[in-house]
């Protein structure tokens, strides 16, 4: 094609530059120069004209290669975002269930913790109580003794006194302060007895308490891991839907 342009351009500047023929708008030109430049458009048109030929013919094929890479581009780019999407569902589900196993585990923990604080709790209830049962039997039984034998001793007393006629008088009022003082050593055993109990219930008490607090907290970590927010208030108080009554005392029973 560019041969073709350089014969015209050759061309009209041979005829521009003819002497011109006088009184006429005629021109005098070199025939052999411009044969020779006609033959090389004639001669270069075919050879042109084929390759643009050759460029129209490939337009549609280059437009389909085009077409099918952009295709298989789109299929590539498809199959890996499908690939992508894939994974990471894959990934979130495999962290899901590490999450789930790692939370039933903790609950299980936590779980056995309480269990195993609330056994606790209870053997030491049952030493507790038996001890001080033990020991207000004992004392109970002591004073006991201690009154029958000081009643026994005040009537032994009061029989001798009674068998002297000259000390009778005397002989009752011993008899009475006796018995009084009896009495009053009972009351004082029974006391000592009732303190106590009172101080090993009291004991028990606190004993019981702790192990209910930690309990409590226990359960505080089971529901904080499985409700978030709303499962503790911090006053031993969880949703009623747990079927207990949130004092912890339910544990214990």
């Amino acid at each position: 094609m560019y041969r073709v342009f350089e014969s015209l351009d050759a061309l009209v500047t041979t005829v521009e530059e003819a002497r011109g023929v006088p009184m006429t708008s005629n021109c005098v030109v070199p025939r052999g120069d411009v044969l020779e430049l006609l033959d090389d458009v004639r001669e270069a048109i075919p050879g042109e004209m084929d390759d643009a030929q050759d460029v129209l013919d490939r337009r549609d094929e280059v437009v389909s290669e085009a077409e099918r890479e952009a295709e298989e581009t789109r299929s590539a780019a498809t199959s890996e975002a499908e690939e992508t999407l894939q994974n990471a569902r894959t990934e979130a589900e495999r962290l899901v269930a590490e999450a789930q196993e790692e939370a039933a585990r903790t609950v299980a923990e936590a779980r056995h913790e309480a269990e195993r604080a609330v056994a606790e709790g209870r053997r030491q209830y049952a030493e507790l109580t038996d001890r001080s049962r033990d020991e207000a039997e004992r004392m109970t039984h002591a004073g006991r003794a201690a009154h029958d034998r000081l009643v026994a001793d005040g009537q032994n007393e009061q029989t001798r006194l009674v068998s002297q006629t000259e000390v009778v008088r005397a002989a009752h009022a011993e008899a009475g302060r006796v018995t009084d003082a009896a009495h009053a050593e009972s009351d004082r055993l029974r006391r000592e007895c009732d303190g106590y109990v009172d101080a090993t219930l009291a004991e028990l008490e606190t004993t019981l308490n702790n192990a209910l607090g930690v309990v409590g907290r226990g359960r505080s970590q089971i529901w904080s891991g499985q409700y978030g927010q709303g499962g503790y208030d911090g006053y031993d108080n969880y949703p009623a839907s747990n079927g207990r009554s949130g004092t912890g005392m339910d544990l214990i029973d």
